[in-house]
């Protein structure tokens, strides 16, 4: 069935939304200290309250901004079950720190043509680390075999790589 044809009462398909956002909600957790494992479950939770309201899909930006505030809901909430309410307070600060790096409606196009000259400067080497890593989601197992170096190996070059490009996009926008 065509996506365009199986959207539902949410005004987009599922699927379409899951795979649009899907990675950017768990960046998003993962942003907000939350670890893998947690942002995985809050990830999966993220999309199934989303589906499960009565939100309405009108503009990608203002999904994206719905989807980050349920999962930053989600997130807090995780926190008060466990009692961790000082952990709180961090939290909205590593959210505030997003929403001035990104802003609302994620990255723009100034961001992304920065990030992609700044990835233009690592080494060959890193940059296919990355893409497998971020395009292909591969894990460091699969990237550490693909690119015939141990996984820590693999860890070792996407940390410094992303390093780099932090760096990077600093200068650029401290300029």
């Amino acid at each position: 069935m065509d996506r365009a044809n199986s959207a539902d009462k949410h005004g987009v398909d599922p699927a379409l939304l899951v795979e649009k956002y899907q990675a950017g909600v768990w960046r998003y957790l993962r942003t907000l200290g939350a670890s893998p494992d947690l942002a995985d479950d809050l990830t999966q939770g993220t999309f199934l309250a989303v589906l499960r309201s009565n939100f309405v899909h009108e503009a990608w930006p203002k999904t994206w901004s719905f989807l980050r505030r349920v999962a930053f809901n989600l997130y807090v909430d995780e926190h008060r079950r466990r009692g961790r309410l000082e952990v709180v307070e961090l939290i909205e600060e590593r959210d505030l720190a997003w929403s001035n790096w990104f802003g609302d409606e994620g990255m723009d196009a100034e961001m992304l043509d920065a990030l992609k000259a700044c990835v233009q400067k690592l080494s060959p080497r890193a940059q296919w680390g990355l893409e497998l890593r971020y395009r292909d989601q591969l894990s460091r197992e699969q990237i550490a075999s693909t690119l015939n170096m141990s996984p820590d190996g693999a860890k070792n070059l996407l940390q410094r790589a992303k390093h780099r490009l932090r760096e990077c996009l600093k200068r650029k926008f401290d300029e």
